[in-house]
């Protein structure tokens, strides 16, 4: 399965040491004030091969563009309502190589129409659970919204994964696989499920989830 995972909230330097080992594609660094899992001061540095991406909600692009310096960014996760404007206008001044991620909250349904303007401007989208916080709020919306996913960008499920969701992950993607569209399904994003304190993870949960999602 060609499934990647995401493992955000990411900011203790020796807990992310121990995340890096179990070779993730992606590490998450959230740059938001109202988090508990915001990133201050410096990080484990790590694996090159693992994309720090950044995690920003409602951010101007003078702080974006110092955090991609700073913490060598690989990708950009937007969490806020940045417009396709601001999004094309951003491009302009990073790497082409920065992948860029659009966050959309989803409850009980959700008007697919709100990603057309967002096309072939990112590169993903990712579905989260629509609540008080923008993520970390540890419920699953959903799923059955995505059976008939419109799209032809690629997204990363997010929103309450836990360690117990592994089998329920690989349903959700064998029936795209059926349809011969999982390459839509590309990753997943994995979170407070997982923490045994704001952005610290539980690496033992985290390597059985792993082995139950590719076994």
């Amino acid at each position: 399965m060609n499934l990647k995972l995401k493992i955000c909230g990411m900011r203790e330097p020796e807990n992310m040491s121990r995340i890096a080992a179990l070779h993730p594609d992606y590490l998450g660094l959230i740059f938001f004030e109202g988090s508990p899992r915001n990133v201050v001061g410096e990080i484990f540095q790590g694996d090159q091969k693992i994309k720090k991406t950044g995690v920003f909600v409602n951010a101007s692009e003078e702080n974006i563009l110092e955090k991609i310096e700073k913490y060598q960014l690989s990708a950009l996760q937007l969490h806020g309502e940045e417009s396709p404007e601001f999004i094309n206008n951003l491009k302009q001044k990073i790497s082409e190589e920065i992948e860029l991620i659009k966050v959309f909250s989803i409850g009980n349904e959700f008007d697919f129409e709100k990603l057309q303007p967002y096309e072939g401007v990112v590169d993903y989208f990712l579905f989260d659970t629509l609540g008080k916080s923008k993520g970390g709020n540890g419920i699953r919306f959903n799923w059955d919204v995505l059976q008939d996913y419109p799209s032809t960008t690629p997204f990363f499920l997010s929103g309450g994964i836990g360690p117990d969701d592994a089998a329920a992950v690989k349903e959700l993607y064998h029936t795209f696989q059926k349809r011969q569209k999982e390459e839509l399904f590309y990753g997943i994003d994995i979170n407070s499920k997982f923490e045994t304190a704001p952005a610290v993870k539980d690496a033992e949960a985290l390597k059985t989830f792993r082995e139950r999602l590719y076994n």
